[in-house]
């Protein structure tokens, strides 16, 4: 079964089949905003506030800076970064260089940013003068590529007095040391001109950015994407998404020139929060809240609620288990949350309880789409209206995008509506492959009617209205709290412990981040370990979400006659004893 665009009674009325436009470099659409909006303010963090000219400025120094240090088109260059400020001046920056962002995980351990270090060839890397983030930034250097480190303080762009105070009273975490060599951000951008080197790019070809994706086996590859990969996607839903600007107002597309105000709130190195939010903003000439831990607050999760009613957020874009947070806050009706008009959710199903929670608070709309970072991100988006929204369904596809259902075996074959098969996706916005991975690349792509279509391991159906609905995914990714935790990847980790046989690692239900990775353990002969040896283990080599919340000790693990561990039966071990 297809489904193509405007194929669905559900289809929005005025929305095209077709975007246009999209075949520039990424950079580009900074550069736009800035000539049109030079004074409107683009990034806020903690009341201190950057306009678009002053972005576009940093990001000229900064590709100069790079270009100085040799960096040349083509080569890589990380971010390990949260969401301050700095992080879209240096994505610009790095991008105007000519050279190909890798966004890095902030959470991650010196082992996986390590890995990615060394897998993308980077030469460069952004890390933060902090205590924790920089040593683990330094740890991860060895046998990489990088000879250029800069390092970002939180101080550069808070308000003057905050940052003073803060930093005599010990308030801002630093590092202990920053090792020689290593430059500061606020040093650089001082003495570089703010001129970039004359760069020419192939929007279609050249890649912009590579950002790494597990898949369930093996170790994560880098999904690679051109500069129309994003800027495809950035259009095509800026034609989609039509909210009302004032209540009972007509629905309309997104004003631009400041009227809006995204939330920050989702990781900006992963493709949902960099492509809805960072990008989107840039590309709308609107306003974005920078929250590097929306964690913050006594309660937790309080800073976030104070700068939706600050700052008068009016768009949310996040996983289920933000508007979880937001619902179960327990100083929720003390703040007015009436500024947001239009949210929309991803990365996991929304259970329909909490949207209707949130929107009763708030009296916005949300919405579900569907997409990997293998496509920018997004390929199907619900109508973001209350009529054409259909709850249970991950939506139609955005312009420009074709969407099959085939069989699981060759992937080729297309199945008949309302039948369940893996999910095919083509468009502009499909990568263009795994970074230096050509094997992996050509296993997920075929041709189909002229059309080159991308894989995505998930399985689904096309339904009556042409909504596509997904009734499974790849079945050994484990969702937490919308982060995607690939088993194959906690395994080899459990496997360089001296004492562990054997591993297996699956997704067990939990009620607030929707699954935890639990751990099966089978221990070399004559040993003995407990369930905490194995979990502080763990703890010096994952990220959080990564980490096993239990071990369960094994005798044997059930094997196929080939010798591979089943997760399957353990999976389904697991769910019967997991109260739903």
């Amino acid at each position: 079964m297809a489904v193509e665009p405007a194929s669905s009674p559900r289809w929005p009325p005025g929305v095209p089949t077709r975007i246009s436009d999209y075949e520039k470099p990424l950079f580009s659409i900074l550069d736009e905003t800035r000539r049109s909006y030079p004074d409107r303010v683009y990034t806020i963090f903690n009341g201190a506030t950057r306009t678009f000219d002053q972005v576009g400025a940093t990001a000229d120094r900064i590709a100069n800076f790079l270009a100085s240090r040799g960096i040349r088109k083509g080569d890589r260059a990380a971010i390990f970064l949260p969401n301050l400020p700095h992080y879209p001046e240096i994505f610009f920056g790095i991008l105007k260089a000519g050279a190909v962002c890798v966004t890095c995980n902030p959470m991650y351990t010196a082992v996986e940013l390590n890995y990615q270090l060394r897998d993308s060839g980077a030469k460069a890397l952004f890390c933060m003068d902090h205590d924790r983030f920089y040593d683990t930034a330094a740890k991860a250097l060895k046998k990489s590529r990088v000879n250029t480190v800069v390092v970002c303080r939180v101080t550069s762009y808070l308000p003057r007095t905050r940052a003073m105070l803060g930093s005599l009273l010990g308030k801002i975490p630093r590092a202990e040391k920053i090792a020689p060599g290593h430059l500061l951000f606020d040093r650089i951008v001082r003495t570089a001109d703010p001129v970039p080197p004359p760069m020419e790019i192939r929007p279609a070809t050249d890649p912009a950015m590579i950002i790494y994706t597990g898949g369930t086996t093996g170790l994560p590859k880098g999904a690679t994407l051109s500069h129309a990969n994003i800027v495809s996607n950035i259009r095509a839903l800026n034609e989609w998404v039509r909210v009302p600007h004032g209540r009972g107002a007509p629905p309309q597309k997104l004003r631009p020139g400041g009227f809006h105000c995204y939330l920050g709130v989702l990781p900006w190195y992963h493709s949902f929060g960099l492509t809805l939010c960072m990008l989107a903003a840039c590309a709308g000439g609107n306003r974005l809240v920078c929250i590097p831990d929306p964690r913050a607050g006594n309660p937790p999760f309080s800073d976030v609620l104070r700068a939706v009613q600050k700052y008068k957020t009016t768009l949310v874009i996040a996983v289920p288990t933000i508007y979880v947070a937001f619902n179960n806050h327990p100083l929720l009706d003390k703040f007015d949350l009436s500024s947001v008009v239009c949210c929309a959710s991803g990365g996991a199903p929304l259970p329909q309880a909490v949207a209707k929670k949130f929107e009763a608070k708030t009296g916005a709309i949300i919405f579900e789409g569907y997409g990997l970072s293998e496509t920018a991100p997004v390929l199907t988006v619900n109508p973001t209206n209350s009529s054409g929204r259909k709850f249970g369904s991950v939506g139609l596809p955005l312009p420009d995008t074709h969407i099959k259902i085939v069989d699981t075996d060759s992937g080729s074959k297309e199945l008949t509506q309302g039948k369940d098969g893996e999910i095919a996706a083509s468009g502009p916005q499909v990568m263009t492959g795994y970074w230096k991975k050509p094997r992996e690349t050509a296993a997920v792509f075929r041709d189909i009617e002229g059309r080159r279509f991308f894989l995505t391991g998930d399985i689904g159906h096309i339904d009556a209205d042409g909504c596509l609905v997904i009734t499974d995914r790849k079945k050994d990714l484990i969702l937490v709290g919308g982060f995607n935790c690939y088993p194959r990847e906690v395994e080899e980790v459990l496997y360089t412990h001296p004492k562990v046989a054997n591993a297996a690692v699956v997704g067990i239900p939990d009620p607030r981040l929707g699954e935890t990775a639990k751990a099966y353990v089978q221990l070399m002969p004559g040993v003995q370990a407990t369930q905490e040896e194995i979990l502080d283990y763990c703890r010096t080599k994952l990220a959080g979400y990564k980490r096993p919340r239990s071990i369960e000790f094994r005798e044997q693990l059930p094997m196929s006659i080939i010798g591979k561990v089943l997760r399957r039966v353990l999976r389904e071990e697991a769910h019967k004893e997991t109260p739903q």
